[in-house]
């Protein structure tokens, strides 16, 4: 399953996923990964969460390989159970026109593996094409 998380830049989302992926990592049986594009407000995130900062690979550039990326720690790890990818059109080369792309392969992803998805887009719902699809679950 891929859970949204919505709204307009500067309204708490990333705040919102720390607080999910610090809940969700008491509860889960595997792994936990917090994916941002920054070391920015990894401070508040539970030691147990591996949080990734994008701005250390550099050379993922796009979709196709930021999809690559998540298919190599999957591989490499089978104990993931959530990954939370916050501000996902700040990730790659992603937009609003590629959205609906990259979700479904999240939904995939998540399908083959038993992995939950959490994203967040700077966006309102009704602004985000593709979103009317039983593997999606808005949150807010």
């Amino acid at each position: 399953m891929v859970h949204l998380i919505t709204g307009p830049k500067g309204s708490g989302k990333t705040q919102q996923m720390i607080e999910l992926a610090n809940e969700k990592v008491k509860t889960a049986e595997g792994n936990v990964v917090l994916i941002k594009k920054s070391h920015r407000d990894t401070l508040s995130v539970d030691f147990k969460i591996r949080a990734i900062c994008m701005a250390d690979y550099q050379d993922i550039t796009t979709l196709e390989e930021l999809v690559g990326f998540l298919y190599g720690m999957v591989a490499g790890n089978h104990d993931i159970d959530t990954i939370f990818i916050d501000g996902v059109l700040k990730q790659a080369d992603i937009t609003l026109d590629n959205l609906s792309d990259f979700m479904q392969q999240l939904a995939k992803i998540s399908k083959d593996n038993n992995i939950e998805f959490y994203i967040s887009v700077s966006a309102e719902k009704e602004k985000i094409p593709g979103i009317d699809n039983p593997d999606y679950h808005v949150l807010y």
